[in-house]
């Protein structure tokens, strides 16, 4: 009952790893530094996974090298207010679950899990179809070792699986957090407080409205960005 979770410390990842966590796995959480404007959400990460599992931060900050200007995330440039493929860090799911999946091959974890959901369809590396691809790639890749019994199957698990909206998730982070779910960080700027004007931060507050729950995370709406 190991479950290996891609961890950034936002509402997305924290409320998975909550759910996970409540269904009876054992978490080991992973996080990644790759040359994020959002440094803020390394540090939140670590405090949530005092109470939730095991917890590795893996640099991997050479990537900003590699994304180049590709995106706004670790590059300059506006981050906008509503979705833009600008925002899109190049397969960065499927390096974050690459590297996940083989610490989950090497402690016999069977699920792999983040916090992708329906909501976010509009990002490849999110829907159920790129998913299920991994995962059956990931197992040809340990089938040796599988067949052995030296290595557990693997498989992948996100919200999309289940069917779960980021409402949805908003809704179980609060069940099994309570009001520590308004601790986790989404904004794309790198403040002390949530922008609040950042596509991710009005996604989040979007969903706390949905949700209907009284949103207490601080927000600056109108912050001058880096």
């Amino acid at each position: 009952m190991k479950c290996v979770c891609i961890f950034s410390g936002g509402l997305d990842s924290v409320s998975s790893a909550a759910y996970m966590k409540n269904k009876g796995y054992e978490l080991y959480l992973i996080t990644f530094d790759y040359g994020q404007k959002a440094r803020k959400e390394l540090s939140i990460a670590k405090e949530f996974a005092k109470t939730l599992g095991e917890h590795k931060i893996v640099d991997i900050s050479f990537m900003k090298d590699i994304y180049g200007e590709s995106n706004v995330l670790t590059s300059p440039g506006k981050i906008p207010s509503s979705f833009d493929y600008s925002i899109v860090v190049p397969i960065r799911n499927m390096i974050f679950l690459t590297i996940g999946g083989a610490w989950a091959f090497s402690i016999k974890a069977s699920i792999l899990a983040y916090g992708a959901h329906l909501d976010d369809k509009n990002y490849p590396d999110c829907r159920e179809e790129f998913t299920k691809s991994l995962e059956h790639t990931f197992n040809l890749a340990e089938d040796d070792g599988i067949r052995k019994g030296l290595r557990r199957e693997i498989t992948i698990w996100s919200p999309v699986i289940e069917g779960l909206t980021k409402v949805d998730m908003v809704r179980i982070g609060y069940k099994l957090l309570g009001d520590d779910i308004f601790k986790t960080w989404s904004c794309y700027d790198n403040n002390e407080i949530h922008c609040g004007v950042c596509e991710s931060c009005n996604n989040r507050k979007n969903a706390f409205r949905l949700a209907d729950i009284n949103d207490k995370t601080e927000y600056a709406l109108n912050i001058e960005r880096r």
